[in-house]
């Protein structure tokens, strides 16, 4: 997925659905076209990966957890930081998130890559950390299934969707939101679940009545514009 100098990371003769189909925000190993999120202690993968602190497992050392991601900066396979975010269900207390979250975004704005970000019930501190911000990294919400109207009053910021296993929810807000989003903000994800890819993209083509081939290129170049490692 990165172009660096002097070679590609990816051979341009390598023949699979996934040339065809980024997959922007995954939990499975493998796929030489997604980029995998690594969790706590998971080791740094042989593909393309994000790495941050997700607020499940946040806590008062997270600047221990910063420091391993700092100290794998330069890898080239690096392409976000995160997952990262807010979670007021399951995460610690506001503050502490908060604090976390700035110092990711901070890295993020230092190398020139976006943020993935994982959001639940939080969209309030979002929303002040983008006020009180005004030159963000590029954040990318990640499976975004929130009501269209969250998204709308967010839009001016520096803010773009991944969308994934709700698209194929009939009348989700995914599928809602995904119908108004400019598509120079969108991306597509597996997460965590079983379904293809090239059934998001599919379904996302059917919905839109866009062929599936111009999204790809469309994500593409919504990546290479946010990103200082880019697709190839």
């Amino acid at each position: 997925m990165q172009k660096l100098p002097g070679h590609s990371m990816i051979s341009q003769n390598f023949q699979s659905d996934l040339v065809h189909f980024p997959d922007f925000h995954t939990h499975q190993k493998g796929n030489v076209f997604s980029i995998f999120n690594v969790l706590p202690d998971e080791g740094i993968p042989d593909q393309c990966f994000s790495w941050g602190i997700h607020p499940w497992y946040l806590n008062e050392n997270w600047d221990k957890e910063l420091e391993k991601i700092v100290a794998s900066s330069s890898n080239p396979r690096l392409l976000a930081i995160g997952e990262c975010g807010f979670d007021l269900i399951k995460g610690p207390e506001p503050k502490l998130q908060m604090k976390a979250f700035v110092a990711q975004a901070d890295l993020a704005i230092k190398l020139g890559l976006p943020i993935i970000l994982h959001c639940v019930k939080g969209s309030h501190l979002l929303q002040e950390f983008l006020k009180n911000n005004p030159n963000p990294p590029a954040i990318i919400w990640h499976g975004y299934n929130q009501k269209p109207k969250i998204a709308e009053n967010l839009i001016s910021f520096r803010l773009y969707f991944s969308f994934g296993k709700a698209l194929l929810k009939q009348d989700s807000n995914a599928q809602q939101w995904l119908l108004k989003c400019p598509l120079d903000r969108i991306f597509f994800e597996t997460d965590n679940s079983e379904i293809s890819i090239s059934a998001i993209y599919q379904q996302a083509s059917l919905l839109l009545g866009i062929p599936v081939g111009q999204l790809v290129h469309q994500v593409r170049e919504n990546w290479n514009r946010i990103s200082n490692r880019k697709m190839t």
